[in-house]
């Protein structure tokens, strides 16, 4: 079997499947405590390679997954993921983001990126309304989820039961 997986630019960025080359900076990642909102245990070396196998197959298993995000200026180095996220058990398509390296916040490469997600989501995918699950204590997530016009929605179902993460939706069109 083969797979046509699709890679798209934005003016500085590169939006492209998992490659071997990013489980290092993966890595880096979660072992760190910027990954303390993504993760529900203490980082291992091993649930990081997990982790990353569950992202990297996606793509195989659905045609879809988070794309890992990297500068146009330096593009064998991952800076983070974003895009479409729904595995088995999921309630609803998830469009989520991961900033891998605190040198890129505060630029607007993250909304750059999701922008972009979104709109392969909706065009490509068909998604309607995918929602974000985000640990209630990331701000920093829930500024860009309402920057990208999404809104809490206080009924939707989420994946974790022991989890208190707030849901945003995301609108019925692209803006």
């Amino acid at each position: 079997m083969s797979f046509d997986f699709p890679s798209f630019s934005t003016d500085r960025l590169t939006l492209r499947v998992p490659q071997a080359q990013d489980l290092a900076p993966w890595t880096a990642f979660f072992m760190s405590e910027r990954s303390q909102y993504i993760r529900e245990t203490e980082p291992t070396e091993a649930l990081a390679w997990r982790a990353f196998a569950h992202a990297a197959g996606m793509w195989m298993l659905r045609g879809y997954g988070s794309f890992v995000i990297t500068h146009m200026d330096v593009p064998d180095t991952a800076l983070g993921m974003v895009g479409p996220w729904f595995p088995v058990g999921w309630p609803e398509p998830e469009l989520g983001w991961m900033i891998w390296t605190p040198e890129i916040e505060g630029q607007g490469m993250a909304f750059e990126a999701a922008v972009e997600a979104r709109r392969y989501a909706y065009e490509v995918l068909g998604w309607e309304r995918p929602v974000s699950y985000i640990d209630r204590e990331n701000k920093r997530s829930m500024a860009l989820a309402e920057r990208l016009g999404a809104v809490r929605d206080p009924d939707a179902e989420k994946p974790y039961e022991n989890k208190d993460d707030v849901v945003y939706r995301h609108p019925e069109v692209l803006p």
